[in-house]
């Protein structure tokens, strides 16, 4: 029988929104159907004011394993003479817009890596702000085995994560990187044993959505704008940003919150 099953599956919990990629017999790797509806449901977050945080986890034992390589969109012909697949084309068109999706993301994005997560799945985890790994856990930059370079972000996110010279191993040796060495790079921000996954990135997301969203995603973007800007620029910057954010709800409330010895209650995002 056929598997009608959603190929991503949406669950709400309060503030938090939990996207869950639900290809479990191809590993959670892409194909249009899950391109699409991973899109969608970043979209309707994004736009979904009382959703504080996102958390992106995996069905099964993987988390995402990539791009789908029995996939039309990217399958070799091996007929001769036959014209070979435009893979660019698929980067422009899916990959790009999921990165920058991410990047720009207004709330905090958690990911829980509860599995392999290969090529692009790798990638698309360390898009997200937090990065969660299971134990058993494992990272991969496979392209080069397939003749590919590192995509989903990965040549920008991986020297910028862990230095130059990790980013050309993991690069180019793809070999398979255990959880606890990712942490150890830099790769990850916390390792936690198989069982305790779910629970410890629900405490995590609970708490982030019950922070200032709005102050949050400008840190992001500040980090990122960082990398290209002079110190002078970057405290230019943070003065442009503190002005903003000195004149929203959520900075009076924080300061009043503060001063009256109570948790604040944020609202702006």
């Amino acid at each position: 029988m056929p598997d009608d099953s959603p190929v991503l599956l949406v669950q709400r919990d309060g503030p938090v929104q939990t996207l869950t990629l639900n290809r479990p017999q191809a590993l959670n790797s892409f194909d249009g159907a899950l391109h699409d509806a991973l899109t969608a449901a970043l979209k309707a977050a994004a736009a979904d004011a009382s959703v504080r945080c996102v958390v992106l986890t995996g069905a099964g034992r993987a988390f995402c394993a990539g791009q789908d390589l029995s996939d039309p969109a990217v399958a070799p012909d091996p007929r001769p003479g036959a014209t070979p697949r435009d893979i660019g084309h698929l980067i422009e068109a899916r990959y790009k817009p999921l990165a920058m999706l991410l990047h720009d993301f207004p709330v905090p994005v958690v990911a829980a890596v509860n599995g392999v997560a290969a090529g692009a799945g790798a990638n698309l985890a360390l898009n997200c702000d937090l990065v969660v790994a299971a134990r058993s856990a494992s990272f991969i930059q496979a392209f080069a085995k397939i003749g590919l370079i590192p995509d989903c972000g990965g040549t920008w996110l991986l020297p910028r994560l862990v230095g130059r010279a990790n980013a050309m191993a993991l690069a180019l040796l793809g070999d398979k990187l255990p959880a606890q060495e990712a942490a150890r790079l830099g790769l990850v921000w916390r390792v936690v044993d198989d069982a305790a996954l779910d629970a410890e990135v629900r405490a995590l997301a609970g708490r982030l959505a019950a922070m200032p969203s709005r102050a949050l995603a400008e840190t992001r973007r500040a980090f990122a704008a960082a990398d290209h800007l002079t110190l002078a620029e970057a405290l230019s910057r943070e003065a442009d940003v503190q002005r903003r954010l000195g004149m929203s709800h959520d900075y009076t409330e924080g300061v009043t919150a503060f001063f009256a010895k109570r948790a604040p209650v944020f609202t702006d995002r």
